[in-house]
């Protein structure tokens, strides 16, 4: 049995998306409190451990993880621990560019390939037609990529402080609006599971 979520269109247990968001949003809350009161390095420690805390939790009530929640997590550990070792927090601020280029160069390539990748990681949340998740696939991999620049641009011009509040309080509306502008693109390749039919 694979740890990882089941394929899209699989029939079988899913996590509820409030409960996911709330998983994948907890660590980055916790980083930014920590850092307020005790700085970054135990920020960074913190954060990883609460990361590795959400995974597990993840596993615990679903028997499942999600692919983008353990990338994270392993750059988070790796890119923590370079934080923690050399005592430098350019390695931690640069992990959402990695992870970010990651998970947008993977949609990218994953459509080159004639794969639409993003239905493994929303499929539990709604269904779309092939063109649909084609479509979402090639935004969401522009996103990525776009936040990638942006986390660049934010941490080697502005102050820690300030890379750690924007990515609580600037990325996170930022993906939210995005979300939400994808609506429409999702109501017209909607596709109506059998269960539900009137």
């Amino acid at each position: 049995m694979s740890i990882f979520e089941p394929a899209p269109d699989h029939e079988g247990r899913t996590q509820h998306p409030y409960l996911k968001l709330a998983l994948e949003l907890g660590p980055l809350l916790v980083f930014f409190i920590t850092n307020s009161r005790f700085g970054i390095f135990t920020g960074t420690a913190v954060f990883m451990v609460a990361t590795i805390l959400a995974l597990a939790a993840s596993w615990f009530l679903m028997r499942r993880l999600a692919v983008m929640p353990v990338v994270t997590a392993v750059v988070v550990v790796i890119f923590g621990s370079l934080t923690l070792m050399f005592h430098d927090d350019v390695f931690i601020k640069m992990k959402p560019t990695i992870v970010n280029t990651l998970f947008g160069a993977t949609l990218l390539i994953g459509l080159a390939f004639g794969k639409s990748l993003l239905g493994y990681v929303f499929d539990s949340v709604f269904k779309l037609d092939e063109r649909g998740w084609k479509q979402l696939s090639l935004r969401f991999g522009l996103f990525f990529l776009f936040l990638a620049v942006l986390n660049e641009v934010i941490w080697r011009s502005f102050s820690t402080e300030f890379w750690i509040s924007f990515k609580v309080f600037g990325t996170m509306p930022l993906t939210f609006v995005f979300m939400l502008l994808q609506l429409p693109l999702v109501q017209r390749h909607g596709i109506e599971e059998p269960g539900k039919q009137a």
